[in-house]
């Protein structure tokens, strides 16, 4: 109880400083500035300021399946608000039941992410939108084909008018669905709760797996930050023994040391988007403990924060509360899909 006492005490000065901070900078945020308890402000690169028209477009376009070649797939058949914006699988799933070889990353907190896809090959969220339209098990379709298609809808065409002063096109597809997905957030969590002062927002078992977190797990050498990830590549050994096993970014960066490694995901709302890895094959997190307990699978590029942990049974059990207890907001963002225009 010492361990969780000092823990309490430590963060004390942390949360009047946040508190002060606030009282004085809140005032000066506009609305599409704000953002749940935890997180930090949402930067928007310039070339894509947001507003509440391309924001609405942006959800239309993520949540219509006529972005797909037969009309049976959206954005959201793989990244599904009711799945913890992912789709629940080992991996995605596109037109005429194609099966892809990852799975499908959450788009909880997306807007903080330096770099998009496990591999990283897209840099920024505009970049990363148009990638599953082209991808032919994705959804199948050229930009020139789905240009056409909406061009086709008169309540897009309209739209796009409205917001950038053209027809529809692939750039303002690409920002407008990257406008959208900034607004999917997840914070305000019992963490950030206790964090900010309110000492039952964790139970006993979840601070003490708060405490493993940051020490004997080694989880922070990688899930750092307000979002829980370093935004980092790193190699788990994740089914690396596989007879082809995925290059990760290897394939992008070309680089020996990149082999087997994949972008560190966020771990909010952990509880929702089983199952995990990059390619889902970790079906629960009982699992996911127990492969980094046992110092992941052992391979030439295995990351050096990767090792045997030693962990007791009950230490497991409180370190998944805190993932599943501590990490789940009561303000997940459970978007409806709206009314498509026609």
């Amino acid at each position: 109880m010492s361990d969780v006492r000092s823990m309490r005490a430590s963060r004390l000065t942390g949360s009047l400083l946040c508190v002060c901070a606030a009282l004085v900078l809140g005032p000066m945020l506009k609305a599409e500035d704000a953002v749940p308890a935890g997180l930090p402000k949402v930067r928007h690169p310039s070339k894509n300021p947001p507003s509440e028209a391309k924001i609405a477009l942006g959800k239309q376009l993520y949540f219509d399946p006529r972005m797909s070649q037969d009309s049976t797939i959206s954005c959201a058949s793989c990244h599904d608000p009711q799945k913890g914006w992912s789709n629940g699988e080992a991996v995605a799933t596109g037109v005429g039941g194609l099966k892809g070889g990852r799975s499908s990353p959450t788009i909880i907190n997306s807007a903080y992410g330096r770099m998009q896809f496990w591999d990283g090959r897209a840099r920024d969220l505009e970049d990363q939108a148009l990638g599953p339209i082209q991808n032919p098990i994705d959804m199948t379709m050229t930009l020139d084909e789905v240009v056409e298609r909406l061009n086709q809808i008169e309540g897009y065409k309209q739209q796009f008018q409205d917001v950038y002063g053209t027809d529809v096109t692939s750039e303002g597809i690409a920002l407008a669905i990257a406008a959208y997905e900034r607004t999917v957030l997840s914070g305000d969590a019992p963490y950030d709760r206790f964090k900010a002062g309110d000492d039952n927002a964790l139970s006993e078992s979840a601070l003490r797996g708060l405490k493993l977190f940051t020490g004997k797990a080694h989880c922070t050498a990688c899930h750092s930050g307000p979002n829980f990830t370093d935004n980092g590549f790193h190699n788990l050994g994740v089914s690396i023994n596989n007879p082809e096993p995925d290059p990760g970014r290897e394939a992008i960066s070309g680089l020996l040391g990149d082999r087997g490694a994949f972008k560190t995901p966020t771990l909010r709302e952990i509880a929702r988007t089983a199952p995990y890895m990059h390619d889902g094959s970790l079906a629960t997190l009982e699992d996911v403990v127990e492969h980094y307990d046992r110092g992941g699978t052992p391979n030439p590029q295995l990351d050096e924060e990767i090792f045997p942990l030693k962990l007791t049974a009950e230490e497991k059990a409180d370190l998944i509360t805190f993932l599943k207890e501590g990490l789940s907001s009561e303000s997940y963002p459970e978007h409806e899909p709206p009314e498509l225009p026609e």
